[in-house]
């Protein structure tokens, strides 16, 4: 475990896995009512490891702040904790300078998406798992990074949400609806679909951009 500093004597917690010859680095937003120890993020972050990546899942908020619905809700913090634990993986030798990618679930891809739009420089890729992109809607045209959003078939509302932030990226983008998933993506081999598209957006979009960097 890691701990984040946020200021006035306050920090949030973080898991780091950080795989031999590290190619980059994904850090995780999850949604509210959730935590570092997301089942589903968990999943995805294993996946990721098997392609040299690092990964970082972070508790956005401290204990305190998680119980309070209007903090919960407050895409602007979420982002500007993502920007903690960027300044922390910058501030860290065996990963400061691999190429940092964000994935966010819920109303972590809204977070996701502001701290993208905020700090084009600082991330190269982003991926939304059943996230809520409209409750970022006024930074969504802002997002200059290759974006992927994943949206589950029978997730309904979500997915159309998901429709109407497509048409406001104008970065290089792609949505990915799994055939019979909802929300969640507990039916069978869901989750693993979502896992899987995640890390070939992260090995096209956040590992060629480091291999491409070397080249230069």
């Amino acid at each position: 475990m890691i701990e984040i500093s946020i200021g006035n004597h306050r920090s949030i917690a973080g898991d780091l896995f950080v795989p031999p010859e590290a190619k980059g680095v994904v850090i995780f937003a999850h949604g509210s009512g959730s935590s570092r120890f997301s089942s589903r993020n968990l999943l995805v972050a294993e996946t990721l490891q098997k392609v040299s990546l690092a990964t970082l899942l972070m508790d956005l908020l401290t204990e305190e702040e998680a119980k309070e619905r209007e903090i919960v809700f407050d895409i602007e913090l979420l982002a500007s904790r993502l920007f903690k634990a960027a300044d922390w993986v910058s501030n860290s030798p065996s990963i400061s300078t691999l190429p940092v990618g964000l994935f966010g679930a819920s109303t972590g891809g809204a977070a996701v998406m502001v701290a993208a739009a905020i700090s084009p420089h600082r991330f190269q890729a982003v991926v939304s798992r059943g996230g809520r992109p409209d409750l970022a809607s006024s930074f969504l045209p802002q997002v200059k990074c290759p974006t992927l959003l994943i949206v589950g078939q029978r997730d309904e509302l979500v997915l159309t949400l998901n429709k109407k932030a497509y048409k406001q990226l104008k970065c290089p983008k792609e949505l990915s609806i799994v055939p019979g998933a909802t929300h969640l993506f507990e039916e069978r081999g869901a989750l693993e679909q979502v896992a899987q598209l995640a890390m070939k957006w992260f090995e096209t979009h956040l590992i060629s951009t480091e291999r491409r960097s070397l080249h230069v």
